[in-house]
C-alpha cells in the first residue's frame, strides 16, 4: 500500500499538484451541516424506499417525509436518491385478459368514465390480470372502491372461470360486512364486457347483494380506466419487481402483503397523498354528531 507523501508525489507528477498537508486537513476537517443532515436524510430516504416495496419515486418519498415530520425539498430528495441509485418503479405495457361473449346479456354502462364518487360503497371497479409463474399462469381479479381507492377485494386462481371474480366480490362484501360498512343498495359495480362479469352466476350474485351492474365495453381501456390504473400498479410495483414466480401460493402470499400496504400506507394522489384507508376513516369520522359548543362531553 502507497503511503500518503508518495500518492501526493505521483499526482504532482502527473500535473495534480496536491500538498500532503492539504490532504489531512481535509481529512481532519469537522463535517459541514449539510453532510451530517445528508447522512441523516440518506438513513430515512432508504427506509421510506425499502417500506414502500421499493416503487416510490421523489414525489412520494419526500410527501412520506412530510407526514412523518421530517421536512425536505424536493430537489434535496431527488438528489440523495440519485446518489443511492435508488428510484421508483415504472410501467410497462398491459397485456388484456378480458374476453367478450356476445352470447350473455350485458348491463348498460353507468359510469360512462366517470370514475368519482361522494362516498366509499357507491361505485366499485372491477378487473383481473395475469401473473406467469413457473408452475403456469395465475389469474389475479381486484374489486376496488372508487371513492377511496381501496382494494376491497382480490382473488387469485389458476383458471379465470367466473369464480374467480366472484370470489374478489365475495371477499369485499365480507370485507365490508366485518367493518360496519356494508355495501347495499346504491352500490355500482363496474367492469368490462368479459364473459366472467357478464355470466349469470356473476350477474345474479350481484343481484342478491342488491348492487347494479355497469359494464363496460372490451377493447377500450377508457371504459375502466380506474382499474386499468390499479392493475399497472399491481403489475409495476409487486409482480415485474419480483419475479420469477413459483406459483399459486408465493402469488397469494405476495399479493395479500402488498394490497394490505397499498390500502394502509400507501400514498394515493388522486384522494390527497393519503393512504386509502385513511381517506375512508376521514369520511366516517365527519359524520360522527359532534358535541355541541360549551357542552362538556
Amino acid at each position: 500500500m502507497f503511503g500518503v507523501e508518495p500518492i501526493c508525489r505521483i499526482l504532482t507528477s502527473l500535473g495534480l499538484k496536491i500538498a500532503t498537508s492539504t490532504f489531512y486537513a481535509a481529512k481532519n476537517r469537522t463535517p459541514s451541516t449539510r453532510s451530517v443532515r445528508d447522512t441523516v436524510l440518506k438513513t430515512q430516504i432508504s427506509r421510506v424506499h425499502t417500506d414502500s416495496f421499493s416503487v416510490y419515486g421523489v414525489r412520494n418519498v419526500r410527501r412520506q417525509l412530510h407526514r412523518e415530520g421530517i421536512p425536505v425539498a424536493r430537489c434535496t430528495v431527488a438528489r440523495l436518491m440519485r446518489e443511492l441509485g435508488l428510484g421508483g418503479a415504472r410501467r410497462g405495457k398491459k397485456i388484456r385478459t378480458i374476453v367478450r361473449n356476445d352470447g350473455h346479456d350485458r348491463a348498460a354502462d353507468l359510469l360512462k368514465r366517470d370514475f368519482t364518487a361522494s362516498r366509499p360503497n357507491e361505485r366499485w371497479v372491477a378487473d383481473f390480470t395475469y401473473v406467469a409463474t413457473w408452475s403456469g399462469i395465475i389469474y389475479v381479479a381486484f374489486v376496488v372502491d372508487v371513492f377511496s381507492r381501496v382494494i376491497v377485494g382480490w382473488s387469485a386462481a389458476t383458471s379465470k372461470r367466473a369464480k374467480l371474480v366472484l370470489d374478489a366480490l365475495d371477499m369485499a362484501l365480507w370485507r365490508r360486512d366485518r367493518a360496519g360498512t356494508p355495501a347495499g343498495p346504491g352500490l355500482g359495480h363496474h367492469s368490462e364486457a368479459g364473459s366472467q362479469y357478464t355470466s349469470f352466476a356473476f350477474t345474479a350474485h350481484l343481484l342478491d347483494a342488491g348492487i347494479d351492474a355497469s359494464i363496460g365495453t372490451v377493447g377500450d381501456a377508457l371504459d375502466n380506466t380506474l382499474m386499468e390504473s390499479q392493475i399497472g400498479l399491481y403489475k409495476t410495483e409487486l409482480i415485474k419487481p419480483r419475479k420469477p414466480w413459483h406459483g399459486l401460493a408465493d402469488v397469494e402470499l405476495a399479493t395479500a402483503e402488498w394490497v394490505d400496504w397499498f390500502n394502509n400506507q400507501r400514498l394515493h394522489t388522486a384522494i390527497g397523498d393519503i393512504p386509502p384507508h385513511e381517506h375512508e376513516t376521514n369520511y366516517y369520522s365527519q359524520l360522527q354528531p359532534q358535541p355541541a359548543a360549551g357542552v362538556n362531553a
